[in-house]
Parts: structure tokens; sequence; C-alpha cells
């Protein structure tokens, strides 16, 4: 495993630095604004089944898209899990991935108040634990749910190995956000991704077990990347010291 490199002399003044961190501030906020906008529209109906359904549907379309919108741009990450987890695995610096999140987080939380301005103060859905679930099996449920997520990331998008054809990687990790959306209705709500809950929480001012939300994915989504790695030899991709971003093969 690559060790972790925290940064390299004259990145800030790279080309696609910035670019990059500005394209994720843009895709996190279309992800999140289409994200939350589907979760209101669905929110309070009384099809229960059918809605959660929806949403998921509605999770897994918008991950597939803006993930392959963003690819190349800043490798489409949208996700602090993600972006530490890459940065775990040495395909980005830590230095560019502060800076990823950062923008994630801005874009999240500007979707959220843009969404509830739009809709005169509709109720913004906020993850929250499901009956019975305490924080303790909430932060487990998000590990699993999360570790899956890179798991998938990395199979069929990062590693050089993989037989699939352009475009499937982003596809099947966006099936994975949908199936892993409904599994988690009766746990955590299947976040996976602390941007996606960060905005919601900044838009309502509800933070209660916030933090699982945090815990649980950036410990799942490194494991993952341990685990990969482990389990399938030493990975070929060129290091953080040479580049950066998810596109690297």
């Amino acid at each position: 495993m690559a060790k972790l490199a925290f940064g390299r002399r004259g990145e800030a003044s790279e080309p696609d630095f910035f670019r990059g961190v500005i394209g994720e501030l843009v895709l996190t906020f279309l992800f999140v604004f289409i994200g939350v906008g589907c979760a209101m529209t669905v929110d309070g109906k009384t099809n229960a089944g059918g809605n959660l359904t929806a949403s998921a549907m509605g999770q897994a379309l918008i991950v597939c898209v803006i993930a392959t919108a963003g690819f190349h741009i800043s490798g489409g990450h949208i996700n602090p899990a993600v972006t530490l987890s890459l940065a775990v695995g040495g395909h980005i610096t830590l230095f560019r991935s502060a800076l990823y999140i950062i923008a994630q987080m801005l874009g999240s939380s500007t979707a959220c108040v843009l969404l509830r301005w739009l809709t005169g103060g509709l109720a913004t859905p906020v993850h929250a634990l499901a009956a019975g679930v305490g924080p303790a099996q909430g932060v487990v449920a998000e590990v699993v749910f999360t570790f899956s997520l890179l798991f998938v990331i990395y199979a069929t998008i990062l590693d050089s190995r993989r037989v699939l054809l352009p475009g499937a990687g982003p596809l099947l990790t966006g099936l994975l956000v949908g199936a892993n959306s409904v599994a988690g209705a009766v746990l955590s709500g299947a976040s996976m991704n602390p941007a996606r809950s960060f905005g919601p929480a900044v838009a309502t001012g509800v933070w209660t077990h916030h933090w699982v939300y945090w815990v649980g994915p950036l410990v799942g989504g490194p494991l993952a990347v341990l685990v990969y790695e482990y389990l399938h030899g030493a990975r070929r991709h060129t290091p953080a010291a040479a580049r950066g971003g998810m596109n690297d093969p």
C-alpha cells in the first residue's frame, strides 16, 4: 500500500488543482440539490414502500450521472468518505483531499439552504436512526454500507485489472447506492456520505446523532481500501506524488 502523501511542491499552482476543487463544489451542489429534492418530493406520502423505491432510484441515478459527469474534472468524488479513502489509498494528496472536503461541505450546505428557500420552507429530510436503532448500531451500519461503496468503486473504477465497458463503474456504483438505500431504511438510512447528511442538518438545524454519519463513513471507506488492496494484491495506479484525482488507472 502506498504511503499517505501530504502534498507536493507547486501542487496548488497546477492548472487542474483549483478546477478540481471548484468542480467538487459544483458537483456536490448538484448531487445534493437533486438528491434531497427527490427525498423532499416523496417525503410525507402515504405509500411508504413506493416512496422508498422512488427515493432509492433517484439516489442511484443521480450518483451515476454526477459521478460520470465529474469523473474527468475532479474525479467526481461528491463524498468526503470517498475523498479520504482515496487519500488513504495514495490516489490523491491529503492537501487536495482537505480542500475537496471543504468544497463538498459548501456545495451541500448551499444546495439545501437554496432548496429550503425555493420550497417555502418545506420540510427537509434529515438522516436519522430508525426506531430501536442506537448510535453504536448506526455507526456499524454506516461502516458496512460505506465499506461496500468503496469496495465497488475500487473494483469497478480504480483497479486497472477491471474488465468493464466504459462508464460501467459509475453505473454499478449508483446501483449499489440504491440498494443500500433500501437496505438502510430500517437502520441508519444508509447515508454513506457525510456531505449528503451535512447539508440538510445545516438547513434545518437538526444535529441529533449527526456524528454517526461522519464516523461511520470515514471509518468504513478507508477500511474498504485496506481490505481491497490486501485481497487483490499490490494496486496498480500512479501514486499521488505524481498526480491527483480518482481517474488514475
